[in-house]
């Protein structure tokens, strides 16, 4: 048969199939599928060279023992790696036999979705080998860290209550106890038994518990004890914390001890944050204002989630206090956790810190009497609403009430940004344009600075 049509015929079951005439070289080739859509066109530019010269290194003396076979009859399939001139190299599995006129016809199958398929297997294994890697790196430095702990500190489980793993001081500890019990309502007295229930129930309904007093079996004074729940797998676990007191405590001189008394029982409320805003302290007034049950409502969240009605307010304040020291009498809202208002009066300080400064802030609720001293200093003043109805027409009274809102709004947001213009615009929701005229409309301000030349009313 005529090497051509047995080429065409064999290419109804193969994906590639070469014409080689006895010399080696590649006299045609055929493709069972389009070849432009599975991006074989390629390969037509191989048509006139060798076979062994267009074959990568690595398959050289494959490509030779498969043409020495179909020469010789029927050759058995072989991986061989093709170097193109315009495409990437191409690997097929190639087999051959003999056709007439002493050519030789090799059938190939294309393995590039086979070979994409291996190499993504291959990066999705090293890629769960790195990720593996750095778990074990981070369980090993975790777990050091738990061991090396100064603090008793034990995992129980939730259902239980048996105690599954613990740290060298708690081990000690244990040791310690009559029986070295190994279930938690055994580490505890009677009488601690209910306040211990307590502690585990709100642990497990919150997620974590604050510290509680505890009285150990056979010592003679509390411990206090705080308890998380954690989660491996599909078991619930409770993380506990023992604190017995024999860790060296910080005592305050006498004084620095009644002023910190006195900031946790003080009407004002005090809350403390990091160099980024973020509350690390508060004491129960602020609690109260926020509208929130608990210190752990509050830590850890940004204080501008609490205070301002924008919370560009307090990167301006933050600002303030990095640059130009304490601030003192701001006025400005704090909003509770279950959307209650209210009106505050606001003293910050920085606070010196050893890594990094912290700051504090006093907040005061001036609510309920800030119409009694007297309300707006110009305009219509709400105590004198019910004076004017009757003798001014209500448009004219609402006109006048609504230039007092604005002229105060303003006034605010200039002070509250260092009357940087700009700034007070963006909080107030203006352009710069419109605020340039209502400064001027209520003669805000000094007038002679530059301003936009296009103004909006």
């Amino acid at each position: 048969m005529d090497p051509g049509a047995t080429a065409r015929l064999v290419s109804a079951a193969a994906d590639i199939v070469f014409v080689l005439e006895s010399s080696g070289r590649i006299s045609d080739v055929t493709f069972g599928f389009g070849e432009a859509e599975h991006g074989l066109a390629p390969l037509r530019e191989l048509v006139g060279h060798g076979f062994l010269d267009v074959t990568a290194s690595d398959s050289q003396a494959k490509a030779r023992a498969l043409i020495d076979e179909a020469r010789q009859g029927s050759a058995r399939p072989r991986h061989i790696n093709l170097g193109l001139s315009r495409a990437q190299p191409m690997s097929i599995m190639c087999a051959g036999a003999p056709a007439g006129q002493g050519h030789i016809i090799l059938y190939a199958r294309d393995l590039r979705a086979l070979t994409s398929l291996q190499q993504q297997l291959v990066e999705a294994l090293q890629t769960v080998e790195r990720d593996y890697g750095r778990l074990r790196q981070t369980e090993t430095r975790y777990r050091l860290l738990f061991q090396m702990s100064g603090e008793p500190v034990l995992l129980a489980d939730a259902a239980t209550l048996a105690i599954t793993e613990t740290n060298l001081a708690a081990d000690r500890l244990i040791a310690t106890l009559p029986g070295a019990p190994r279930e938690l309502s055994a580490l505890f007295d009677m009488p601690s038994e209910a306040r211990l229930s307590a502690l585990l129930g709100q642990a497990r309904a919150a997620g974590r518990a604050e510290e509680v007093a505890l009285r150990l079996r056979g010592r003679d004074r509390d411990a206090l004890v705080s308890a998380s729940l954690v989660r491996q797998d599909q078991q619930h676990l409770f993380l506990l914390r023992i604190a017995t007191g024999e860790a060296p405590v910080l005592h305050l001189p006498e004084a620095q001890a009644r002023l910190a008394a006195f900031l946790q029982v003080a009407p004002d409320a005090i809350v403390v944050t990091d160099s980024e805003g973020r509350v690390i302290g508060a004491n129960p007034a602020f609690l109260s204002i926020v509208e929130a049950s608990s210190a752990a409502q509050v830590e850890g969240e940004a204080l501008a989630r609490f205070l301002g009605r924008q919370e560009v307010e307090l990167e301006v304040l933050l600002a303030n206090l990095r640059l130009r020291g304490p601030v003192r009498l701001l006025q400005t809202v704090a909003r509770g956790t279950l959307g209650g208002e209210t009106r505050v009066e606001l003293s910050a300080s920085e606070i010196p810190g050893v890594d990094q400064p912290l700051y504090g802030f006093a907040l005061r609720d001036i609510g309920p009497r800030s119409g009694a001293q007297g309300g707006p200093s110009h305009g219509v003043a709400p105590s004198n609403l019910a004076d004017l109805v009757g003798r001014v027409p209500l448009k004219e009274l609402v006109r006048d009430a609504t230039d007092v809102i604005e002229k105060l709004a303003i006034e605010a947001a200039l002070e509250l940004s260092s009357d940087n213009r700009a700034l007070a615009a963006e909080m107030l929701g203006l352009s710069r344009q419109s605020l340039y005229v209502k400064l001027r409309r209520f003669g805000i301000g000094d007038l002679g600075r530059d301003t936009p030349e296009e103004e909006e009313g």
